[in-house]
């Protein structure tokens, strides 16, 4: 199973504001389809209500604290690690997006990051976890007009540890 987080990330960390993405990006759109069509899309209920829809092609595991709450065509789980489980039944490339507590609650788990870097540091309410870039290597870096399309793998090279005193 890989677990890749996918997130447009502006400079100043900003991912949302009011429920909604702080720009328009479409190549980053077909960037999304291209990625995750055959795969599995786990995010939080505020991220797929904002969405309003499963998006064709992928299945979609919504993880809510609501156990009433439902919507045709998706999944629920009521935890991330209830999500990662089923999602991991339904296909072995599982694909986190968003929102904030979603990212956060599988940055330490995730193996891969697709990430928009968006070159502009726009106002928001909804920001990116932070990241330990220590443990990451930048994989490939596809310049664009006021973003980049970046992606990030776990580094599991083995570091030195320190000599014993």
């Amino acid at each position: 199973m890989t677990i890749t987080i996918l997130a447009a990330v502006a400079r100043n960390g900003v991912i949302g504001v009011a429920g909604d993405l702080p720009w328009k990006i479409s190549e980053d759109l077909k960037r999304v389809k291209r990625l995750t069509t055959g795969h599995v899309l786990v995010m939080g209920r505020r991220t797929y209500e904002s969405i309003g829809r499963p998006l064709p092609g992928r299945s979609t595991v919504v993880v809510t604290r609501h156990p009433a709450w439902s919507a045709e065509g998706v999944h629920v789980a009521a935890s991330v690690p209830d999500a990662l489980r089923l999602a991991a039944s339904l296909d072995d490339e599982i694909f986190v997006f968003g929102g904030a507590d979603i990212y956060a609650q599988t940055l330490d788990l995730a193996h891969r990051l697709e990430l928009t870097e968006v070159q502009d540091a726009p106002e928001g309410d909804t920001y990116f976890p932070a990241v330990d870039w220590s443990q990451w290597r930048e994989v490939t870096r596809e310049r664009h007009d006021g973003f980049d399309f970046v992606t990030y793998e776990r580094d599991t090279t083995p570091r030195a540890s320190a000599p014993a005193t």
